[in-house]
Parts: C-alpha cells; structure tokens; sequence
C-alpha cells in the first residue's frame, strides 16, 4: 500500500468515525496516526476522495465521504444540493458572487470544481459566498445563467 493510499485510507476512517468540521481539525485528527500532512496535500486529498463540507442536520457542517459511492453518484448527489444552497448570485466582470446558506459554500464551490464548466477558472470559498472566477465576461454570463437556473428550481 503506498503512502498516499494509506493516509486517503486513514482519512475515510477518521471522517466515518468523527464528525470533522474542518481541515485543520482533519489535519490534526491525521497528525495523532502519525501523518504530518500540509494543507495543499489535504486539499488535493480531499478533492480526489470526493470529501465535502455539508452543513448536517443542526446546520453546522462537516466532511461526508458516501461510502461505496461513485464519483458520478457523489456528484450527482452534490448537483441536487445547489437549490437548496444557494441563495443568490450576481456577476461582476469576470467574477461570480454566489451567496449560499450558512456553510454551504464549500459543497458549492466543490460541486462547480467537479463539474469543470469550461468557463470557470476556478472558486473560493467562504463560510456562506463562494467567488467564482470565469475566464471571460462571457462566460461569465453562462455560469449566471446556470447558477439562477439551479436558484430557481
């Protein structure tokens, strides 16, 4: 087993076991087994695992990996969630406000990051507004498109 297999394993078992809220909690939760890991390793981690930050039941969020899921399904899954999440968006430039519910911006901003629509360079995100970066004022325009189709149910 490799070390990036073993750790991705001890990163499933952690987020099965514990409601984890964050990486730095994540970070710390793999440094107790014995891995010292750097936030950009966890990241692109969790971006290969299909790992989310979902808001829970109480409204607080946490990591969620759908065991014996496939990429497509989690995807699936996470595409359903957008009307439920965002709340707003509005463009400037080549830029894309998205508000979302209270810590719903990470599954957005994860869900548009899987999705790669040609015309997103790539998205930050908050605890409620994820910034979207389009490659053109054009573009731009697709994605508000999109993104207001999925607000509008």
């Amino acid at each position: 087993m490799s070390d990036k297999h073993a750790r991705q394993q001890a990163i499933r078992e952690i987020v099965a076991a514990h409601a984890v809220a964050s990486q730095e909690e994540l970070r710390r939760r793999l440094a107790t087994r014995g891995w010292d890991v750097t936030q950009s390793t966890l990241s692109r981690d969790l971006r290969e695992l299909r790992l989310a930050r979902i808001p829970d039941a109480t409204g607080r969020a946490r990591y969620a990996f759908p065991e014996g899921a496939t990429s497509e399904i989690v995807l699936a899954r996470l595409e359903r969630m957008l009307p439920e999440l965002l709340t707003g968006v509005e463009g400037v430039q080549v830029l894309v406000v998205a508000r979302t519910m209270k810590s719903g911006a990470q599954p957005v901003a994860e869900l548009l990051d899987q999705l790669e629509w040609p015309d997103v360079a790539g998205t930050i995100a908050g605890d409620d507004t994820v910034l979207i970066i389009c490659r053109s004022p054009e573009g731009r325009e697709r994605v508000l498109r999109k993104l207001r189709a999925y607000i509008a149910g």
